[in-house]
Formats: C-alpha cells, structure tokens, sequence
C-alpha cells in the first residue's frame, strides 16, 4: 500500500505590522496611483516591492513578536500535540527567524505521519499591537489511517539485509501515536515477528517513547550449532538527531536441535534473562548513505547487561565504535571512502575473569554486505561469509556408525570478544552519461580484519603483534547499482590472506545493503 502523499507548503507571508504610519500613508497613495495605471504596471509594481521586501528580510533585522498561533484542520488530533511541536514559533524575534522556524515546524508535523498536508500562514497581528504576527497552522489529517510498507533493511548486529513488511495505523487516540505489527527475515534463518507504539510527545516529554514486544527466532545450526529464541520488550527512552538510549528485557533460550555443538557452545546452552540499557551516540555528516562522497560520520554504542537481580541474568560490558571518512577527488565524481571499526565485549561479575562472554553477543565478521553502508561496528569483510573467520572448536561425533568413526563433523564458529575492521574504497563514474544519470558506477576496495577471544583467561596470552599478524584481508573491483531501497554490488573479490578455517573464496560475489 503505497503511502499516502504529502504536499508541503512553504510558508507565506502575507502581511506584517512592521511599518511606521508615513510607511503606510505612502503605500496608500500609491494604491491609489496604481488604479489609474494599466494591470502590466500594476505587476511590476507590486513585484517590485516584494522583491524589495524579501530583499529587507535578508539582509537586516526586522524585528517581530508571534502574537498568536491559530490552528486548522485537525479534528482528531489533540490540540496539545500540535502546540508542543509549534512552541518554537514564539521564540522568533525577527521576520528571518520566524520564516527559519516555520519551516522547521513543517517539517516536524509532517515527520508525525498522520498529516496529508501542512500549510504555515504568517499573518499580520491586531491593528491595535504594531509589529506583531499572527502564525495560521492549517492541517489536513490523513484519510488513510491504515498503511502498509515493505523493504530492506540493515540491523546494526545483522550479517546481511532483512525483508521487512510492516502494517502501521495511524493517530488512533489523537495523540499522534504510531501502532504497527511486523514481520522481517533475513538471509541468515532469523526471523521476528513484532508489535509496537511511537508516542512523539507523551505526558509533555520533549522526546518521543517507543514501546514494542517481539519475539525473535535466529538459526545458527549451520555455523555454531546452536538455536536462538527471544521474547521480550524493547522500550525507546530517549531519542535525539545525535543519542539514543534502549532498554531491552527478554527471556532468552539457546537450544542444539543437531546434539553435535561443541563444548563451548554446549556450556552457553539453557535460558537466560537478558536486561540490558544500550546508548548510542551517532554524527553523520556525509552528503549520502549510500554513496558518500565527501563528509564524515562516527557512532559510538554501550551496552550494559545484567542490571536484573536474577540468577539467570546475563552480565556484560560491549562497546562499538565506527568512524568514516569521504575524500572527494575532483574527477569523474570519484572519491575514497575509509572507514575503521573496533569492538570488545566482556562479561562482568563474580570470577568474571574466567567466565565467557554470552554467545549471542559475541563479534562475528563476514556476511552479504558491503562495508561502506554498515555504519554501526565490526561486521563485515568483502569476500568472507557469514561468521566466515575467527576461532572455531570441533563439533562432536555422533557415533552411531561405527563406520563413521573417523567422519569429520565441522567446526563452529565461536566469534570473538576483540574485532576491528577497516577498508578503503575508491567509487568513481564511468564515462558513460547514461549510466552516471542512473546512479551506477565503478569502486576498488579493500577490507581487512580479525577477531580474537579475551575471556576466560586468554587475555593473558594476548599479543597485539600476533593479533595484527592475523589479519584477514581482501581486495577487489566491482559495479555498485543504487536503487531507493539498498545498494547492490557486483563484484570480484580476491581474497588476500585467510587461515585454514575461514569461509572464503576468491571469485564472483553480489551483495545488497541497505542503510543502517
């Protein structure tokens, strides 16, 4: 179901007390003038003085005061909702911030989704108060209520894209609140099925709150052995353009359907309580997500689990961080992207020296995703499957053959609690205009990184110099498609170092990425 369509209006000034009385006197003997001159002169006439006008507005301070801010149209929406979000209006204190402000709030009501159209009026304030303004917001309230979207998506944790459809109805108490139901899969057997509510302005808190029950099934029988199952609760705390803060509370179960996980896997098995607060801190000043070519962008997220008195509560410490950079080059609309990533996670607690870190939380790399749209921590490497390196364990033999004794049962992969990543890539436009019109073009890459275990005492056998030497690397050549859903890539890739273990090869691959 397609979206309903928003027709944004900018504001439009009309008339402003701003004039001393001669001012007025002279413009109404030049109306007077003007009804003895032809309608062409007329025109140009008043052309002029709005030119002149906006030409003022620009360049000096003229001083105004909101008076008073009238709204339109809304006949469900509460009141309240839309003078919360029109509150800066009577902070203006000239005509240029008010025009900044109008604007401003346009966009904000229209971002509540449940307007079809916003129109932002400035209008002359009473004759008796000169130099004042009255602000007209007229809204036309959505006549579908009810939507539906489909698309791709990348989850900061995710090793490849989600296909996500969700059914959202809009505005049902007035209060500009958002419900939805939806269902997502990805490429790596996880699935998610979820149900959830977005207040923008609950009990006069200046941040929206998000509320939403999930239940989470993910399959990783075919690289850890192991089975992933949550409920819980996700609730939004805090949101800004730059921080986010998450609680999460969720009943967790690991289970082995195939009974041959390794003994690392085997001694994370059973449930667990997972109550964890996570913060995100995120700039991102580059010109596109999808092909930045000049701007930078850093995030840093910290999750603390374990903050429930219970003795099934999971503790740990994880922290991320990401930073980009785009270099533009001056030819061929071509510019070098780089980007550095790291990760560590740790458990805390009694005898936390010696105990794992939770599996789930663990730092994989690989996956079908390109580097340069997962903007979040260490998660993928050009060339390298889904949780394609790192330490690994044999999986138990099952011996119910004798004559499969000496049968080879695979490996899991156990993931890392130390991960840093990088790459560099260098996207230019062919010199075809067609193709540059259509967004496609070329990009050189390469990737490098490792990930290594710290817990359970292995911290004191870490070697900085061993953990460099053992870096993963690739490198490659490709065709970047961007559409308005994700970024495909065609590429070659030539994998450059790899150890014994690793789930890699030379040759052929394509990903799709969206943002994250």
């Amino acid at each position: 179901m397609a979206e309903p369509e928003h027709v944004i209006s900018d504001p439009v000034v009309q008339n402003h007390n701003n004039e001393d009385e001669n001012e007025l006197q002279e413009r109404s003997d030049d109306v007077e003038d003007d009804e003895d001159e032809d309608p062409e002169s007329q025109k140009a006439k008043l052309r002029n003085r709005f030119q002149n006008f906006f030409r003022r507005i620009q360049h000096e301070s003229v001083s105004i005061r909101v008076h008073d801010v009238l709204i339109k149209g809304n006949t469900k929406t509460k009141d309240t909702l839309i003078e919360a979000e029109t509150a800066s209006l009577k902070d203006a204190s000239t005509i240029k911030e008010l025009l900044a402000a109008s604007g401003d709030v346009n966009f904000r009501l229209q971002a509540l989704e449940i307007f079809d159209s916003v129109k932002i009026t400035l209008d002359s304030g009473p004759p008796e108060l000169p130099g004042t303004a009255n602000v007209i917001v007229d809204v036309v309230e959505t006549k579908s209520p009810l939507l539906g979207e489909i698309g791709v998506f990348n989850k900061g944790e995710a090793s490849s894209s989600t296909l996500e459809g969700t059914l959202k109805y809009k505005n049902i108490f007035g209060y500009g609140d958002l419900w939805d139901g939806s269902l997502a899969y990805d490429c790596d057997h996880k699935a998610e099925a979820s149900a959830g509510v977005f207040l923008p302005r609950f009990k006069g808190l200046r941040n929206p709150v998000t509320a939403r029950l999930f239940l989470q099934s993910r399959d990783w029988l075919k690289f850890s052995s192991f089975k992933e199952r949550s409920l819980g609760l996700s609730l939004g705390l805090f949101s800004t353009r730059n921080h986010d803060v998450v609680y999460n509370l969720a009943w967790r179960t690991l289970t082995d359907p195939s009974r041959m996980a390794s003994s690392s896997i085997r001694g994370q098995l059973g449930h667990g309580l997972l109550s964890s607060l996570k913060y995100t801190f995120k700039i991102d000043r580059r010109n596109s997500p999808l092909r930045p070519t000049r701007g930078f962008a850093f995030v840093s997220t910290t999750q603390i689990g374990g903050l429930a008195p219970d003795s099934h509560s999971i503790r740990f410490l994880r922290q991320e961080l990401d930073l980009r950079c785009a270099i533009p080059l001056g030819f061929y609309h071509s510019a070098l992207n780089l980007g550095i990533s790291a990760g560590v996670v740790f458990p805390w607690g009694p005898g936390f020296s010696s105990m794992p870190s939770p599996l789930p939380e663990k730092f994989f790399l690989g996956g079908n995703l390109s580097p340069v749209c997962t903007l979040g921590g260490p998660t993928s490497l050009w060339g390298f499957r889904t949780k394609g390196l790192g330490p690994t364990e044999p999986r138990r033999q099952l011996q119910n053959n004798p004559a499969e004794e000496n049968s080879d049962s695979g490996r899991d992969y156990l993931g890392g609690d130390l991960a840093v990543a990088a790459f560099a890539d260098f996207s230019f436009d062919f010199p075809s205009k067609w193709l540059s019109a259509k967004g496609i073009h070329g990009h050189l890459f390469a990737s490098a990184g490792n990930v290594d275990k710290l817990t359970e005492n292995s911290h004191r056998n870490f070697s900085l110099q061993k953990f460099t030497q053992s870096f993963r690397s690739s490198a490659g050549v490709g065709v970047v498609i961007p559409t308005n859903l994700f970024r495909m890539e065609l590429n070659y890739c030539c994998i450059l170092k790899k150890f014994g273990e690793d789930r890699a090869n030379s040759g052929f691959r394509a990903s799709f990425s969206s943002p994250s």
